[in-house]
């Protein structure tokens, strides 16, 4: 028995944008993230102490950075999902139903 049994006929839809962004997204998470990083890494680095406000900063730009991770990460997945969706097609194996019974139909159910 084999798990994968592919749909015979089908035709595997050639691949379009989602490939070339899904090259492009660790250029642009880390062009993205060198903004806030750097800002951090200025005031972390640049003070002794640091007051209520540089923290703010920090904690925002912390905040940006992973929003932009997860901004990434989902335009990755749905690039996958596509992928996904654009390969070959499957069909599972057959299952037979059960017989029908008529008298559980009727109203009311007796």
């Amino acid at each position: 028995m084999r798990y994968f049994n592919k749909l015979p006929g089908f035709i595997k839809t050639p691949s379009g944008i989602e490939w070339v962004l899904l090259r492009k997204l660790p250029l642009i998470f880390a062009v993205s993230a060198a903004v806030p990083v750097t800002a951090m890494l200025l005031l972390y680095f640049g003070n002794q102490t640091l007051d209520p406000e540089q923290l703010k900063t920090i904690y925002l730009c912390l905040g940006i950075l992973f929003s932009i991770f997860f901004f990434v990460g989902a335009a990755a997945i749905g690039c996958i999902v596509v992928m996904i969706m654009k390969g070959p097609a499957y069909v599972a194996d057959p299952y037979e139903l059960p017989k029908e019974n008529k008298r559980l139909e009727q109203y009311p159910n007796r």
